[in-house]
């Protein structure tokens, strides 16, 4: 078990395991030593939304904060899908991140910082990146947030 794998076990955070059968896009591209990881929502295990609505109207902003660190749960466990050990990433490079966002709610980087917080927690200094939060008028699904992000590995 690698480093990486320890802190996540500390935190008492299990990945779910992905199903990748027919689908037309893939989870992770990698482009030399860049991993481009497709928007992550916050599904459960069952691939079922744990939270949905928009930040603001719907849903707290905390609520919007922990859905967003749900999308940085489900990037970790595509990242062990493709690259199976952790320890292999140098860095988070950038992320996006978009807010289902209601009326004139303006927290979006509040909200995103679920994702950045624990990208910090797991992997230390590798963990911080360059970000974007925006609002977006709705998201597939009406969940709350969706994040993606690039990853360098060594």
């Amino acid at each position: 078990m690698g480093q990486t794998e320890k802190r996540l076990e500390q935190l008492g955070i299990t990945l779910p395991k992905k199903d990748r059968r027919g689908k037309g896009t893939v989870p992770v591209k990698q482009a030399g030593d860049l991993l481009y990881v497709s928007a992550q929502l916050p599904l459960d295990d069952a691939g079922t939304p744990v939270y949905t609505g928009r930040v603001g109207t719907d849903l707290t902003e905390q609520q919007g904060y922990d859905a967003a660190r749900r999308c940085g749960i489900n990037t970790l466990a595509c990242l062990t899908d493709y690259i199976g050990d952790l320890d292999r990433v140098e860095c988070i490079v950038k992320v996006l991140g978009l807010v289902n966002s209601g009326g004139d709610f303006s927290g979006q980087p509040a909200v995103v910082n679920g994702f950045s917080d624990l990208m910090l927690e797991v992997f230390g200094e590798r963990g911080m990146h360059a970000r974007s939060a925006m609002g977006a008028y709705s998201l597939p699904m009406n969940v709350p947030v969706a994040v993606d992000c690039i990853i360098k590995l060594r």
